[in-house]
């Protein structure tokens, strides 16, 4: 059965593209998943469609109202308690960072998914208390609303799902999987603007590629992430170090 994403948004229009191209486009063509995007505005009771109201203690912005996200996300999560009823995710600024482990998380979760994407302020606290299971944030930064962080998450999820990538053996290789950044990678033609590709990667010899790229991975990352690099030294200690460990 394909996974099935639902995702709540007040502007269902910006999924129309991202969606349709590329590898998540095949996935959808071969039914290896399902996007819905519903407009929470058709959940609303009044004549004017009204989803927001201005926050109890005063302050800045507006307030997505209870009412009608307690009854969207009811529609397509199933009933708060229900055994079968589905993961819901809330985007917002406040929430968890997405990262590799989350996306890995999702893709194995066997259930639906629901993403409620953030606008204005927030959403009303009593929502977050009772209808949803995690809330996400892609970083350090303000969007304008939580459509982008909806496709990024769905996005590195789908990648992970049985049968989507062309070649099996790319999604275990990527930046952050094993802990670690890419290593550079290179293609024809062997030389380019008078740079060479590595001879190591020329060589045929399996193994000392792949230490050259445990080195390169290691030199990357300690550069540009040295806490993912510190972490995963930690995780991995070198054969000397470890000697040194029994000998204490």
């Amino acid at each position: 059965m394909a996974a099935r994403f639902v995702i709540l948004t007040l502007f269902p229009d910006w999924f129309d593209g991202p969606f349709r191209e590329s590898i998540c486009g095949r996935a959808l063509e071969r039914n290896l998943v399902s996007i819905d995007v519903r407009d929470i505005r058709a959940w609303t009771t009044d004549k004017h469609r009204s989803v927001d109201d201005t926050p109890y203690g005063g302050g800045g912005g507006m307030l997505m109202k209870p009412e009608p996200l307690a009854t969207a996300i009811d529609a397509v999560a199933g009933p708060v308690g229900s055994d079968n009823r589905a993961h819901v995710v809330y985007t917002s600024p406040r929430g968890k960072t997405w990262c590799q482990a989350d996306a890995e998380r999702i893709a194995a979760l066997g259930r639906d998914v629901v993403i409620l994407c953030g606008r204005y302020e927030g959403i009303d606290q009593r929502i977050v208390e009772t209808r949803i299971d995690e809330e996400i944030s892609l970083g350090d930064f303000v969007l304008t609303g939580g459509e982008i962080a909806a496709l990024a998450i769905v996005d590195s999820a789908i990648r992970l799902l049985p049968g989507v990538l062309g070649n099996e053996a790319s999604a275990p290789n990527d930046s952050f999987t094993t802990g670690l950044l890419e290593a550079p990678h290179y293609t024809r033609p062997e030389e380019f603007e008078g740079l060479r590709v590595p001879d190591v990667l020329l060589s045929g010899d399996h193994g000392a590629v792949d230490r050259w790229r445990l080195q390169e991975s290691l030199r990357i990352t300690q550069e540009r992430r040295p806490d993912l690099c510190e972490k995963w030294l930690a995780l991995n200690p070198p054969p000397e170090a470890k000697r040194r460990r029994r000998k204490t």
